[in-house]
Order: C-alpha cells, then structure tokens, then sequence
C-alpha cells in the first residue's frame, strides 16, 4: 500500500512563500502521475497542479506563473513551490499518486495565507 506523506504547510502573509513536500513510501517511478490537490473550507477538492513520469507539468490557471511542481526521484519526493501566495490559497493541500487505475492520497497539509 502506497503512503504518501505532505509536509511543509503554516501560516504565511499575502505575498510570501512555501514550500510543500510529498514523501513516498515506495519509488516514484511506480506513478504514472502525482499531482497536488487542495481543499478550501465549504468547497470542494480541487486540482492544482500535476507532474507526469516524464516530467511534463500541468497547472490550473489560479496558481499559473505563481506554483511551480518539481520532483526529486531520488528522494521519492514531489514539491509544491508557492510563491505570490494570496488569501484564496489558503486550503488544505493534498498530494495525490495515480499508478495505473489505483489512486493514493495524503492525509493533507494546511496553508494559510493572511491577508
């Protein structure tokens, strides 16, 4: 069974930076995609941003140009860069693996950005 464990979620002012990680328990090249996810209060779990097993990187327009995904294969490890953080970002943030047709998930890291 696949862990995932995020890390790296606080309290940061409008404007500033953080960075989330995403440990696994096993290789990342078991992935075909991992992807961060976050959670608002009263909203549903959306998407962020996704890396492929070739590296190609996607990202939804709200964080475009400000979130940068990067992974360490090395480390197991998935980052969430995030800088020009605004209050609409604070949610908690999910990492998330898809390895063929099975999904896993962290249990989430809680940023909030103040205005």
């Amino acid at each position: 069974q696949v862990q995932l464990v995020e890390s790296g979620g606080g309290l940061v002012q409008a404007g500033g930076s953080l960075r989330l990680s995403c440990v696994a328990s096993v290789s990342i090249f078991s992935f075909n995609v991992m992807g961060w996810y976050r959670q608002a209060p009263g909203k549903q779990r959306e998407l962020v941003a996704t890396i492929s097993l070739g590296g190609s990187t996607y990202y939804t327009e709200p964080v475009k140009d400000r979130f940068t995904i990067s992974k360490d294969n090395a480390k197991n490890t998935v980052y969430l860069q995030m800088n020009s953080l605004k209050p609409e970002d604070t949610a908690v943030y999910y990492c998330k693996s898809t390895s063929g047709r099975y999904d896993s998930w962290g249990q989430g890291t809680q940023v909030t950005v103040s205005s």
